[in-house]
């Protein structure tokens, strides 16, 4: 009977599995698993946030008169997304696989002075554009020609909004904003038929352009006929006074070679400009300097304390403890404030905590970049979850200086530099959400930040 009651379990738990691998293949989560497309099947793309350089305050694309779905979607969000300000949404442009398109007209806008001032605005401050195809970035692509023998390819994260004219650009007037209204739209693939069917997204390029479109006749939708298409020159679309605005956009499908699992290494020879990489390393070189003049002192200084006790003429002063020995005095003496110590050495357990395994499940591949804010997520809840060594090494230091109020401590340790931190984050975010930005926190937010704190 025994035997028997262990088939059944075998033979359950055999069917639990089969199922879990059936729905694990039915299951499809962006980003970790390929996706592969039909010809002619629908390629959702979906638009982003409008991020900047300079004034570092995400907007919604919507936040803008662009050219807008009947029913503005919001595609969900995790924790990470919230906080790094991505709002993405659905758009209207249609795209199917291997087919193309020439001049396609998206919308026409008759843009008031007021919102052509806000696009002038936001392209004077260097604004660039993000969209999302099959969980990859939209890229602009450049040639890097700084060694005519080797020329690299540099991809920066969207693309401008717009350009300021100059009299190094023909057609266009010195300080006027010009808007980027055509796109051309490269989106790479890759086709294996002996180990999948359809075809891969691996590549996504816009190329912006800026047109000021004209036509004969009646406006008829996007049915008209453009008399601006084909190539030739054309005057770019001016953000001043009221603007007859047609936004336009070409699709051009390329083969390539790249697989799939290979699509994000393309993004690593990004020219992103919010790397500072000469502040980083003037700030390395500051630390370097700075550490070695520490050293180079206190070599200086225990050398000529050594000398001083090993002198045959001194002996009789070596008797007496002077220079460093008489530090041993202070470093078994207990601080002033034992309970400040013990809390920010928890602190610190747990900041380095949650900072060590976070890079290792990064270089783990664990944190892919597919994932949008899943670092974010993933710090959090490391923080969270390191609060447990910290509540231990806080304690253990507190006991050993001999502390008494142990309740005390384990408040400070849960609640002081989450507290402060938390606080001056509430502050600022009041900041920016007057400044209406994507990057203000909600504050339904702020509560689920509040109760995993909890």
């Amino acid at each position: 009977q025994r035997h028997t009651r262990s088939a059944h379990r075998m033979q359950r738990a055999a069917r639990l599995a089969l199922l879990a691998f059936g729905a694990a293949d039915a299951f499809y989560l962006p980003g970790v698993a390929p996706r592969e497309y039909a010809a002619g099947e629908k390629v959702e793309l979906k638009v982003n946030k409008l991020t900047s350089t300079k004034t570092q305050l995400p907007y919604e694309y919507y936040a803008l008169p662009f050219c807008r779905p009947a029913e503005v979607v919001v595609v969900a969000e995790n924790l990470g997304e919230v906080l790094r300000g991505d709002r993405i949404m659905n758009s209207n442009y249609e795209l199917k696989m291997g087919v193309e398109e020439s001049c396609k007209i998206l919308c026409r806008k008759q843009l008031t002075s007021k919102e052509s001032a806000a696009f002038a605005l936001r392209i004077e401050q260097d604004y660039r554009v993000h969209w999302v195809m099959d969980n990859l970035p939209s890229a602009t692509k450049y040639i890097d020609e700084t060694n005519p023998a080797k020329p690299v390819t540099i991809y920066d994260l969207g693309f401008p909004l717009g350009f300021r004219g100059s009299e190094g650009i023909p057609g266009t007037a010195a300080g006027t904003s010009y808007l980027n209204n055509h796109l051309l739209l490269t989106i790479k693939f890759h086709k294996d038929e002996s180990s999948f069917q359809g075809s891969r997204i691996v590549g996504f390029e816009v190329e912006p352009s800026s047109i000021k479109h004209s036509y004969t006749g009646e406006w008829k939708g996007a049915e008209t006929k453009l008399s601006t298409c084909g190539g030739g020159s054309s005057a770019p679309l001016a953000m001043k006074g009221d603007v007859d605005a047609i936004f336009t956009y070409d699709v051009k499908w390329e083969f390539s070679d790249i697989k799939w699992a290979s699509r994000w290494d393309t993004y690593l020879l990004m020219g992103d400009e919010q790397i500072h990489w000469f502040s980083i390393v003037n700030s390395l070189m500051i630390v370097l300097f700075l550490s070695g003049m520490v050293a180079m002192i206190m070599m200086r200084t225990l050398h000529r304390d050594f000398n001083r006790y090993n002198a045959i003429e001194a002996a009789e002063e070596v008797e007496e403890e002077t220079g460093w020995k008489l530090v041993h005095g202070d470093v078994f003496r207990p601080p002033q404030n034992p309970m400040m110590l013990s809390v920010l050495v928890g602190t610190g357990v747990q900041t380095t905590s949650m900072a060590v395994i976070t890079m290792v499940f990064a270089v783990l591949g664990f944190l892919s970049p597919a994932n949008r804010g899943g670092l974010m997520t993933a710090m959090l809840l490391l923080f969270v979850f390191m609060g447990v060594p910290a509540g231990y090494a806080s304690a253990f230091l507190h006991k050993s200086l001999k502390g008494a109020d142990w309740r005390k401590n384990i408040v400070l340790t849960a609640t002081f530099f989450p507290g402060v931190v938390f606080s001056i984050f509430f502050v600022l975010n009041f900041f920016v959400w007057g400044e209406q930005s994507s990057g203000a926190v909600p504050f339904g937010t702020m509560f689920a930040l509040l109760v995993m704190w909890f």
